[in-house]
């Protein structure tokens, strides 16, 4: 029997190791699979990444060369005048260049230049090899004949600016470039000379190198024609290599990123090793359970089945509390006189907070608690409550009938003999009536924003009802009160004012209140999405580390001025008078709000949403003596702010294109400020009265 006994262990390690084995077969290539994908997706994404970054570096060059050459038609015949133009054009460039005017040979024959009498050839040439130092001369000669080349060829041939194939500039740049070329043309039209700036090779190459995604991964770069403009590294022969390829729409090259295949599997292959020695360790585990199969066999199989129905516990939890709290804000797309946000930040894996709110016959109806306890029966408590909420609301108004069907059916369903306490407010959207009532919960700061004085901020009052669960018959009571356009209503769990340091100190109501009280969020008209940040913000650096004690939870409600809603559309620009007309102001800060607002929705437009598509949302909130605007979009990242400040010194021809709405903007407003907040750009324009 013993015999048998060991050849029956045997067998099972045998297939236990084949079929460990099989998956992990299965797991690698799967997983190979799946990383050359992911690896294909974000070489495409580095690509398009690398393609902007040039076409930004050679729109910025064409741009340049068309300015220099429209300098160069107002001055045609004034030669020192076109030094100066190409010394200045190439200062105002972020990269080392040469820019050039090549006129048609013996155009200006005869004039001076820098004291010097020009012959046939003419070429005004500006070069910088440094940050500090320009050279700025005439390279033009029998000996250096730009004619033959193929930049000035091409200004005639292209009524546009043009790339050409790679070549060594020994006048100019004194390197491998590439020159971009634009005509300039005299009074009739015809010809007369050609503009010119280089972009040298290795800039590019640098740029390249810069945008190496993988170790050992490289850039190459090839001309509309093939010819090298990056050049290809050497390979090593052997071994494996994967190419990806994009095309430049600016300029027509074609950029390739070429990737070593053992880079993409380095992670992978060393997991493999890993987890092969994972495999032997586990085999030699298992040869140590079927030693003690018969011993441990039972409760081993206990064990199981008790880790079992504990995960199946906190899933259904888990699952339960994801799918009660509302997620998506701002919640109502189709009500503008309504902000709102709320978060819930579980102190365990399980909480016992819950929030919720839902719009139905324009009244807003929403609630906050916060169920004693914590974990699973918490959760089911969560889930109960919020079904109540939903149920009872969709028939009954008042807040004491609502307060008091939920407290009965809690009693009836609260095995547990658990409590909860609960705030509920049912809010007349037309008329800003609020209807409210308090079952044993924190009662929430009113923020009257008429104002900037902290006596505005106050708790709202509220009658000590009992909590949900204790007494069947409790008969609640509820309050009224009138919200004015900017109010703003914040709801907590004592989450908020009981967190705790590591020195046992907590964050109490007074913190809470200067919190609101703070210049940050008044200056922004106590925006539901900021405040909750901030305040969330402060207390993680209050308790700086320390264990959560309790859940928190919060939500900011602000009855506001309706929004403006606008679709990344510039034909949707006339929309925003009719919305300021709204607002009552001055007729002259009125038009002077126009003017700013319209640019800086422009600016929003053109930057946020590259060719894309997207909303933007404008809001605004009047302080007592001011105007504070809010525009909010959620395209890529862009502050305007930090644009680069307009010399307005300078004449059109030499300032530097761009910039000129944001000053405006800045020159309207008294301030102008940036954020970015929940992958959305927040701009907020002040506006004194």
């Amino acid at each position: 029997m013993a015999t048998k006994k060991n050849h029956s262990g045997i067998w099972i390690v045998i297939v236990a190791a084949v079929v460990l084995e099989a998956i992990s077969c299965v797991m690698y290539f799967t997983s190979r699979a799946a990383i050359r994908h992911e690896a294909e997706q974000r070489a495409k994404t580095e690509l398009r990444k690398a393609e902007l970054e040039i076409e930004t570096h050679t729109v910025e060059m064409e741009t340049a060369v068309k300015a220099l050459a429209l300098v160069t038609e107002r001055h045609i015949n004034n030669p020192d005048s076109i030094f100066g133009a190409t010394r200045l054009a190439v200062s105002t460039l972020r990269a080392n260049t040469s820019m050039a005017v090549a006129y048609v040979p013996g155009y200006l024959k005869g004039r001076k230049a820098q004291g010097e009498r020009i012959g046939d050839y003419f070429e005004a040439c500006s070069s910088r090899f440094s940050e500090d130092s320009i050279y700025t001369r005439n390279i033009g000669s029998a000996a250096h004949d730009y004619t033959q080349m193929e930049w000035y060829q091409n200004g005639f041939v292209h009524d546009s600016c043009w790339w050409s194939e790679p070549y060594l500039d020994d006048s100019g740049s004194k390197t491998w470039v590439v020159s971009c070329s634009y005509p300039v043309r005299d009074r009739k039209g015809e010809v007369v000379a050609v503009v010119c700036i280089d972009l040298s090779l290795n800039d590019l190459k640098n740029l390249s190198d810069y945008l190496q995604v993988y170790p050992n991964s490289h850039y190459t770069i090839r001309s509309s024609t093939g010819m090298e403009i990056v050049p290809l590294p050497d390979t090593v022969p052997g071994r494996k290599y994967n190419i990806y390829t994009e095309e430049i729409d600016a300029t027509g090259w074609h950029i390739e990123i070429i990737i070593p295949e053992e880079e993409l599997f380095r992670e992978l292959n060393h997991t493999g090793r890993v987890v092969g020695l994972l495999m032997l360790l586990g085999l030699g585990v298992l040869i140590f359970i079927v030693w003690h199969a018969n011993r441990s066999n039972r409760r081993l199989i206990e064990s199981l089945e008790k880790n079992q129905r504990m995960e199946s516990e906190l899933q259904i939890a888990s699952t339960i509390q994801t799918a009660m709290l509302p997620k998506v804000f701002p919640p109502f797309v189709d009500r503008p006189d309504v902000n709102l946000y709320g978060m819930v930040h579980p102190a365990k894996e399980i909480g016992g907070d819950l929030y919720d709110f839902y719009v139905r016959h324009e009244k807003l109806f929403f609630c906050v608690g916060d169920v004693s306890g914590k974990g699973v029966p918490a959760a089911l408590v969560m889930a109960t409550t919020r079904s109540l909420f939903r149920s009872i609301t969709a028939h009954d108004e008042a807040p004491e009938v609502i307060m008091r069907k939920m407290n009965r059916a809690f009693v009836d369903q609260n095995t547990q003999e658990m409590f909860l306490t609960l705030f509920l407010g049912v809010l007349d959207c037309k008329t800003g009536k609020l209807a409210y009532c308090n079952a044993g919960h924190n009662a929430p700061v009113r923020i009257q924003n008429t104002d900037r004085s902290a006596d505005r901020i106050q708790m709202l009052e509220v009658v000590p009802n009992l909590p949900l669960g204790i007494e069947p018959e409790f008969e609640f009571l509820a309050q009224h009160t009138q919200l004015h356009y900017n109010d703003v209503l914040f709801i907590y769990t004592d989450g908020l004012t009981e967190a705790e340091n590591s020195l046992h100190e907590q964050f109490g109501e007074q913190r809470m209140m200067d919190t609101l009280a703070s210049e940050q969020l008044r200056a922004n008209g106590y925006n539901p999405l900021e405040l909750v940040h901030t305040m969330r913000k402060n207390v993680a650096a209050f308790v700086d580390g320390a264990e959560q004690s309790d859940d928190l939870t919060m939500m900011a409600i602000r009855y506001q001025i309706p929004a403006l809603l606008m679709a990344n559309d510039i034909g949707q620009i006339p929309t925003l008078p009719e919305w300021i007309d709204a607002l009552d102001v001055p007729m002259d800060v009125n038009m002077q709000v126009n003017l700013a607002l319209e640019e800086a929705v422009s600016n929003v437009m053109l930057y946020a949403y590259p060719n894309i598509s997207g909303s933007i949302q404008a809001e605004c909130v009047k302080n007592e003596g001011q105007l504070i605007f809010s525009i909010t979009d959620s395209g890529v990242p862009f502050d305007p702010t930090r644009q680069k400040e307009v010399d307005t010194t300078l004449n059109a021809e030499e300032r530097s294109i761009g910039g000129l709405g944001i000053h405006l903007v800045k020159q309207i407003m008294n301030e102008v400020r940036y954020a970015r907040i929940d992958d959305k750009n927040v701009l907020t324009l002040v506006k004194n009265l």
